[in-house]
């Protein structure tokens, strides 16, 4: 199977500040593990910035506007909010983190490769459509779904999140698309707040299940075999984008689920699977969240397998 990995170096550039959670040790880490040698096989490409315009199709263009204007230098910051923050190399790692989203859907619908991981930083999926939150500035995978509606004339596009963390800002780009699709198990109640069953979007396009803190395998297993994966199967999308967070790890310090790392394995297999069915294989799973660094490298190991058909 045809594989590629897209990243960046410049997306180590982004910055939020000392021992700040999303730290550019991250990208270090999953990008170690992918030099060993199973992974030689990587068709290994450059993100290249976003295109402004590619951004406003999903974001409100005052909110583009402020962030396109912020220019910093040495090491100033300018914080957006309490947990999100901009550095000198934040704009520049942003808009290749969109772009290298966009790539992989070119490289899926283009035909060159079978799937693609987009190995970048800063993640999107709390970016909502006026602002920055959550470590996020701009929506990676909305971006990457509008764009591949725009570009290839795809119809109906799932996201599928299984960050610990719920995806508000996927869901707020979502919700009232009825040929935009959104699956999500997280940690409830955690930060954002959002992610209940009852937030369903315009047709039924959200499906949301919440774990409460401590649920481990089962739970999480069941969260996608039972709900998700139907709900899914039943939308018959065309292409399927992943946020892969990897903080629902039992190691993770930001939130109290115990998921192995053999359940990332699975699931993974799982979406390749029902993309094979369903889509032609299409998949473009994105870096989101992650923070105990071998954890972090442990998931996207198997991961990455999954996508290679090992």
């Amino acid at each position: 199977m045809t594989v590629a990995l897209i990243t960046h170096p410049d997306c180590m550039a982004h910055d939020a500040g000392p021992h700040h959670p999303e730290r550019p040790a991250r990208l270090t880490a999953v990008l170690g593990a992918l030099e060993a040698p199973e992974f030689q096989s990587l068709i290994r490409e450059m993100a290249q910035e976003a295109p402004v315009a590619a951004i406003r199709a999903v974001h409100d263009g005052a909110y583009v506007d402020r962030i396109m204007a912020v220019h910093l230098e040495g090491d100033d910051r300018l914080h957006l909010d309490a947990d999100t923050a901009m550095s000198a190399g934040s704009l520049r790692a942003a808009l290749l983190a969109a772009g290298g989203a966009m790539q992989g859907v070119d490289a899926v619908m283009d035909g060159w490769a079978r799937t693609v991981f987009v190995a970048v930083r800063p993640p999107g999926h709390h970016a909502e459509p006026d602002r920055a939150m959550g470590f996020c500035l701009f929506a990676n995978a909305a971006i990457a779904a509008a764009h591949a509606q725009s570009a290839h004339g795809v119809r109906r596009v799932a996201v599928l999140d299984f960050d610990v963390h719920h995806g508000n800002g996927t869901q707020a780009c979502f919700e009232t698309n009825a040929d935009l699709f959104y699956g999500s198990s997280h940690q409830f109640p955690c930060y954002p707040g959002t992610g209940r069953p009852s937030e369903r979007g315009v047709a039924g396009n959200i499906v949301n299940v919440p774990l409460a803190p401590g649920s481990g395998s089962a739970a999480f297993r069941a969260a996608w075999q039972d709900v998700i994966i139907p709900a899914l199967e039943r939308f018959a999308p065309e292409i399927i984008i992943i946020s892969a967070g990897f903080d629902a790890h039992r190691l993770d310090p930001l939130a109290e689920l115990n998921v192995e790392t053999a359940d990332f394995a699975w699931l993974s297999a799982q979406l390749v699977a029902v993309a094979d069915r369903l889509c032609g294989g299409r998949v473009v799973s994105l870096l989101e969240g992650g923070y105990d660094l071998d954890a972090l490298a442990a998931g996207v190991v198997v991961h990455v397998r999954a996508l290679m058909g090992v």
